[in-house]
């Protein structure tokens, strides 16, 4: 495929709490990429943000228009695989929010079609560039408390009244486990690989709860569990990430606030954007306890890479098989929760290594 001149021209499609809080200023902080078009029903409300901005109400026409180059979906969970197909069709590369697909199914369908086209495929994993993982991963990797054994990460908030929203409703791909599960299923993929088995419990805590407004998701290693937990009823007290080791213990507290600059106005790469103030707490098991800083987080970068991605030419499909590996976490404590057992990721050997993936693609020629 044949390297695009920057800027990349992007067409956004949704800008509800997604599109306006997360894509639309880190796409406007990328320097190679140009946001050019907005699908929205509520033209004003962009225009309110986005002086000139060209918006249509067709998400369909966005997905296929000939002005961009690069698709951004961040509409309702239930149409990301439709719209990709447009856009993949129409020769777009395509970004999706998280959760990539509503099933493991129609992951791999989006994937061979992106392979098909020799499109670039990738879902928004930005919670790889938080502070907080950022930080722990690089504590883990330095060996500050030697082998991992237990690794529980937290993904809590406190909402105890059911809002009207279709992320709270009934409908498909709605609950705390498609809305959060993706961020905590990625950053342990990253971290420890697939695992071996899936355990998970879901339900509904609050009062007039439409879908999971909890989750607790265990992840089965050789010599390591990982515990993944959310929850809409947490007020405060529980620590982002806890990590054990054979050498100590590793407590991060709080949260990256990368979000709440957004929310607040700030610029992405303003000064102390992705700043963080609280240090992992070091237990050496003998009663000491040691602190080490916060790393800064950076969101940017998730757009950064695919930008680097798209001008270099050759199509890289490992962020969309790690995309479909998430999606098969997923789809198995889904599948746990319902019927009470524990279950073995149903991926074939191709699915299971995003190198030997990507190798084989740019072996061959694309369509």
């Amino acid at each position: 495929m044949a390297s695009v001149t920057a800027p990349i021209r992007v067409g956004l499609i949704g800008y509800g709490y997604a599109g306006k809080t997360f894509h639309a200023p880190l796409i406007r902080a990328v320097p190679a990429l140009d946001l050019r078009l907005v699908a929205s029903r509520d033209k004003a409300k962009v225009q309110a943000d986005l002086p000139g901005m060209r918006v249509i109400a067709d998400p369909g026409a966005v997905a296929a228009s000939d002005s961009v180059d690069l698709v951004v979906i961040a509409s309702p969970n239930d149409t990301h695989a439709p719209l990709a197909r447009i856009a993949l069709a129409a020769g777009k590369h395509v970004v999706i929010d998280k959760p990539f697909t509503l099933d493991l199914a129609e992951a791999r369908s989006l994937v061979a079609l992106a392979r098909r086209h020799g499109r670039r495929l990738s879902v928004f994993h930005n919670r790889r560039w938080d502070s907080d993982f950022l930080s722990v991963r690089t504590a883990i990797a330095d060996g500050v408390i030697g082998k991992v054994r237990h690794f529980e990460s937290h993904f809590d908030r406190f909402r105890p009244g059911v809002r009207d929203r279709w992320r709270e409703g009934a409908g498909p791909g709605s609950g705390i486990w498609y809305d959060l599960g993706p961020h905590l299923v990625d950053q342990a993929l990253q971290l420890f690989g697939l695992p071996d088995r899936v355990t998970a419990n879901l339900a509904r805590l609050r009062k007039g709860a439409l879908s999971d407004d909890w989750a607790h998701v265990v992840l089965d290693y050789p010599d390591v569990r990982v515990v993944l937990h959310a929850s809409m009823v947490v007020a405060g007290g529980s620590p982002r990430f806890v990590v054990h080791g054979e050498g100590g213990s590793l407590v991060k507290q709080h949260l990256d606030g990368q979000e709440q600059q957004l929310l607040a106005g700030m610029a992405p790469g303003a000064p102390g954007w992705g700043q963080d103030s609280d240090g992992i707490a070091v237990h050496d098991g003998r009663g000491s306890v040691r602190r080490l800083p916060a790393l800064a987080g950076d969101q940017r970068r998730f757009y950064q890479d695919v930008a680097h991605g798209i001008s270099r030419g050759a199509v890289d499909h490992t962020p969309a098989l790690e995309a479909l590996q998430v999606m098969a976490c997923i789809d198995a404590a889904l599948t746990s929760a319902r019927t009470g057992t524990t279950v073995a990721l149903p991926l074939v050997p191709e699915e299971r290594s995003a190198s030997q993936f990507a190798e084989d693609d740019l072996a061959s020629p694309h369509v």
